[in-house]
């Protein structure tokens, strides 16, 4: 199977995750030493080694962020495509809560693969998103959801 056709699959995957709040259907896509890193300036920089903190880092970030809205709303910009060995896409998300203007999130993921499964994966955030937030939170962030 091709890297492209693995990472759609890991992509549903993390869809039924994040519906279901299940991470055991996305761990099979990933690497044992796996490693998560965002990049974009604070609060979005992390590093996360292993599978495990990979899983528990996807979770954090869903409760922590994604759920404290009513709806959230993530499509790919450009790609995904292989580019050297690695699938490369842009993606935003438009994150949604009563009585708030829409936030937008933008950035590029690349997936390394090993053997079918995901050895590195990386989210870069576009410039500026760490503003953005702030800005949305100043404004609005007292409408959100508390935190899970």
């Amino acid at each position: 199977m091709s890297a492209l056709a693995r990472f759609a699959e890991y992509a549903l995957a993390f869809e039924k995750a994040y519906h279901s709040d299940d991470w055991s259907g996305v761990e099979p896509f990933f690497t044992e030493d796996a490693v998560y890193e965002t990049t974009g300036g604070p609060p979005f920089d992390g590093l996360h080694q292993g599978r495990a903190a990979v899983m528990k880092a996807f979770k954090a970030s869903v409760d922590g962020f994604d759920r404290r809205f009513d709806v959230r709303k993530v499509r790919m910009i450009e790609g995904p495509e292989d580019k050297d060995g690695v699938v490369w896409m842009s993606w935003r998300a438009t994150y949604r809560v009563r009585g708030a203007a829409d936030f937008i999130l933008e950035g590029e993921e690349r997936a390394w693969f090993d053997g079918g499964r995901i050895s590195r994966l990386e989210d870069r955030f576009a410039p500026g998103m760490p503003e953005a937030l702030a800005r949305f939170m100043k404004n609005y962030g007292a409408k959100l959801h508390p935190a899970e």
